[in-house]
């Protein structure tokens, strides 16, 4: 008899442990469970229902048939950098020189991963408002530094407070990263919420990376930029993008803006990683500056109708849920069914084929929730809601 060899892989123990140690998304992972069902109604994925408009796709399509398939320069194509300099300069009054204060990048993904790494050295303590976006804290990580999260209430709005910033500050802390509107809960700030947690960023000498990819989808408020408050210009890094409001998610364009300081240091990373951004994808991003604001409106006042109906449905079917004023995201409360966010979306999924994000993955404060995203068809949002009213029917 031959005895059994057991195979190990060589590169398993030669992994980065950094890299090994880190888990995998919490949201993919229900993306998973749901994989192969075809009676399955998502309410998990962050991304616009609604197509990219075709007067952009048609201009991506004239650029192809051109034969516009080189490089860009590395920051970006620079009738880009100048609409997107003017738009947020018309949109939300920060002034930017185009010429070496704007950044072009694979997603605002991109540019949250160059800001940090252009930053972070290990040690260093990286303040988050949770619940939040998932991937600043393993970005963090990989640069050695240490998050430290700042919780943000349901009963405050979800909104970051000068108290809770306060009480997580300390000597190490060098970089305060923003994420409203906010994903997951919806929450948004005022100029007014700013103006204290400005002061503190001033009085500590904080580096701030405000992440405002949903600046456009806000609901009966006016997005506030954090670079647009007093003295925070030369402190902040504005990250924007066309993902969500452009409905651009698969074009992989973002862009950040800020202290040209900064900006050359992430340039450096952006030049030996990617190169630049897909010239296809800044050829469309460009034409939505240019003609495509009549579309986005549009698709924000549709995702408004949503928000309204979907939340108002929430609430009758027994989930409490704050008022979402930004994003398209509702976070209802689930604490009172007696089960934990994870087993909750999982019930949730295999009982009633209805996907939905634990809220715990998203944080501190998270647990006791589960984000909804209403960027679905007003029909599906109709039968997911009757799914759920039945489905806590059963659990009651």
């Amino acid at each position: 008899m031959h005895s059994q060899r057991v195979h190990t892989s060589p590169i398993a123990d030669l992994l980065s442990p950094v890299v090994r140690d880190m888990p995998p998304s919490g949201i993919r992972k229900f993306f998973d469970y749901a994989a192969g069902r075809q009676d399955v109604i998502s309410l998990g994925v962050g991304e616009p229902d609604f197509v990219t408009p075709k007067p952009v796709r048609d201009a991506a399509v004239r650029a192809l048939e051109r034969g516009r398939t080189s490089y860009t320069p590395n920051a970006g194509l620079p009738e880009l950098r100048e609409a997107i300099a003017g738009y947020l300069s018309d949109s939300f009054d920060i002034s930017y020189d185009p010429a070496d204060e704007v950044l072009v990048t694979v997603g605002s993904s991109e540019a949250i991963d160059l800001a940090l790494r252009a930053l972070v050295v290990p040690g260093d303590e990286i303040l988050i408002p949770v619940p939040c976006y998932i991937s600043y804290s393993p970005i963090s990580y990989l640069g050695g530094g240490r998050t430290v999260q700042i919780p943000a209430r349901a009963e405050d709005g979800f909104k970051l407070t000068a108290d809770a910033l306060a009480a997580r500050l300390s000597p190490r802390s060098k970089v305060l990263v923003l994420c409203y509107p906010n994903n997951p809960t919806g929450g948004v700030m005022t100029y007014e919420d700013w103006l204290p947690i400005a002061r503190l960023a001033e009085e500590r000498n904080l580096i701030v990376i405000s992440d405002e990819i949903y600046a456009e989808l806000t609901y009966g408020v006016r997005h506030t930029s954090f670079a647009a408050l007093p003295g925070m210009k030369e402190r902040t890094l504005v990250v924007n993008g066309f993902s969500k409001a452009f409905a651009m998610t698969g074009w992989r364009v973002g862009y950040a803006c800020g202290p040209r300081e900064l900006l050359a240091a992430m340039l450096k990373i952006h030049q030996y990683t990617v190169m630049c951004a897909p010239i296809l994808g800044q050829v469309a991003a460009l034409e939505s500056l240019q003609i495509g604001m009549e579309e986005k409106d549009r698709m924000i006042a549709s995702y408004d109708g949503r928000r309204r109906a979907f939340v108002k449905g929430l609430r009758e079917i027994g989930l409490p849920c704050h008022e979402p004023l930004g994003a398209f995201y509702a976070f209802p409360s689930i604490a009172h069914t007696g089960l934990d966010s994870e087993r909750f979306a999982q019930r949730l999924l295999e009982e009633a084929g209805v996907v939905t994000v634990p809220g715990h993955v998203f944080g501190e404060g998270g647990e006791g929730f589960i984000r909804c995203s209403y960027a679905s068809s007003q029909s599906q949002l109709d039968e997911a809601l009757e799914r759920m009213r039945a489905f806590l029917g059963r659990l009651s």
